[in-house]
């Protein structure tokens, strides 16, 4: 027999049990992409082909933005607990392949597969609190995920080193385990009493499999272009062809399948659009700032290594602050834009002043201006995520976080790629075996000159998002526990024979 269904809503205990267990989760995906970093000349100098240690980041990254919107699909039509589950078995999996690879191409491939349940991870968390949340309360628990961010983001580097100096780099991936057990424990007896919700569906996997194609190739262009080949030699334009041929066939598949990754009618919707290409830009800038300032620190300020990683703080903390800020000012005010738009408008100056005057501020100076960014930058993640969750149907749900959550990850993967290839074209680098900073000809002018190109774009992408948030039409939030109520299996149901 069919277990009987109930309205009844999740009592505050429930509520506070699923929240704590998916920013477990979450923290598992974000601190995965923090704590590899001090790791990766170490497994470098262990396993070889460092000429490929970069890929043991834009694996994860890329098979995690690809199959971000399969996991929003598969959790609207299957169920949050069911799939959420499956991603954190996914991501042990691949956490397992980490810790015993034998090779780096074997740890990339393993980086792969991690990444799978990773984007899942993300998008799922964010889905999750839309089920529990009200509209008008969502916006202040998104400061918890960017509290989740800011941690992993401090700790990460700090324990990745530890753990790599004073065991085994295999132990940053060993630690996801007790983590992901942590997660289950707290968070499966509540997600129980979520119903799933059960209909004949398709999975796009073609479209997923086109977006990840067109991802590498797109990322290949930018690293290879200006650097190991010129923008005008054959390699070069032949995958600027490829990447055209990939791009037509899936904006052709995406109007065309009927059930397509991308949906169009979620797309279509103009607040959807606005903020995704707000959280896209901002993201671009804010990733891309974020991998690159340490090597600022390094050769501009001459900081040790070591230092220059703790010159992140201001840019995390001042995100959490103007996340957390945003969250609780926002569902108190009818006009909540404008909180993020002057955000914006802060981080587009101090970051442009970065540029002006690179080389020329001292270190507490440079802090300052990072933490004004971070801080600006941050009112607009909660703003966006709950301006989604509340601009589409109680269906597209999943999938319209899981829009926002691919293109939040695209826009990083091409922030890093773009800001990056302005340091290959100059000659920057960074040494893979002793983490030394390598500059080129040009010396500091070449530095100097790279960073200020770095930090114009940064204020550029900025800029567009800054648009995009401006163009983004305000819808009063709803105040109901849920923009749909969670229907509950009661408690005296029968069992199934």
């Amino acid at each position: 027999m069919e277990s009987a269904i109930g309205k009844k809503p999740l009592k505050e205990s429930e509520r506070r049990g699923i929240i704590i267990g998916v920013l477990t989760a979450m923290l598992l995906a974000a601190l995965d992409q923090t704590i590899v970093a001090p790791a990766l000349p170490t497994i470098g100098a262990k396993l070889g082909n460092t000429e490929y240690l970069s890929w043991v980041v834009t694996a994860y990254l890329i098979t995690a933005t690809a199959t971000t919107p399969l996991y929003g699909k598969l959790a609207d039509l299957r169920g949050r607990r069911m799939v959420l589950l499956s991603c954190l078995g996914i991501f042990i999996l691949g956490s397992i392949g980490c810790a015993l690879a034998p090779s780096l191409f074997a740890l990339i491939g393993a980086r792969a597969v991690q990444g799978v349940g990773g984007g899942g991870l993300m998008a799922l968390a964010l889905t999750i609190i839309g089920d529990v949340v009200a509209p008008r309360e969502r916006a202040k628990y998104q400061g918890y995920f960017s509290g989740v961010w800011a941690l992993s983001s401090v700790a990460g580097p700090g324990l990745g080193g530890l753990l790599t100096e004073h065991l085994h780099w295999s132990m940053i991936f060993w630690l996801n385990l007790p983590l992901a057990a942590l997660a289950i424990v707290v968070m499966d007896r509540p997600l129980r009493l979520l119903q799933a919700q059960r209909r004949q569906h398709r999975l796009d996997w073609l479209g997923a499999i086109l977006i990840m194609a067109s991802t590498v190739i797109f990322l290949l262009i930018l690293t290879w272009g200006g650097a190991r080949f010129a923008w005008v030699s054959e390699p070069i334009i032949g995958l600027f062809v490829v990447l055209l041929a990939l791009g037509a066939w899936l904006g052709f598949h995406l109007q065309h399948a009927s059930e397509p990754l991308l949906p169009m009618d979620v797309l279509r919707n103009p607040i959807v659009l606005s903020a995704a290409g707000a959280v896209f830009f901002a993201m671009a800038a804010f990733i891309g700032t974020s991998v690159y300032l340490p090597i600022y620190f390094e050769g501009m300020l001459h900081l040790a290594p070591s230092q220059a990683g703790f010159g992140l703080i201001p840019l995390m903390m001042g995100t959490v602050f103007g996340a957390a800020v945003s969250g609780k000012v926002s569902a108190r005010i009818t006009h909540y834009k404008r909180i993020a738009v002057g955000g914006m408008g802060l981080a587009i100056i101090s970051i442009v002043y970065l540029g002006i005057e690179t080389g020329r501020l001292p270190f507490a100076t440079v802090a300052v201006m990072v933490a004004v960014a971070g801080a600006g930058v941050g009112t607009l993640f909660p703003i966006a995520t709950v301006s989604v969750q509340n601009a589409v149907e109680p269906a597209n749900l999943g999938i319209a976080t899981a829009t926002l959550t691919f293109l939040r990850s695209l826009g990083g993967a091409i922030g890093v790629a773009v800001l990056g290839s302005v340091l290959l074209s100059h000659g920057i680098a960074i040494q893979s075996i002793d983490h030394r900073l390598s500059v080129g000809a040009g010396g500091d002018l070449a530095l100097k000159s790279a960073f200020m190109l770095v930090f114009l774009l940064a204020a550029g992408f900025l800029l567009a998002g800054q648009i995009c948030l401006i163009v983004m039409r305000e819808k009063p939030w709803r105040s109901d526990p849920s923009q749909f109520r969670p229907r509950l299996r009661q408690e005296t149901a029968k069992t199934d024979f």
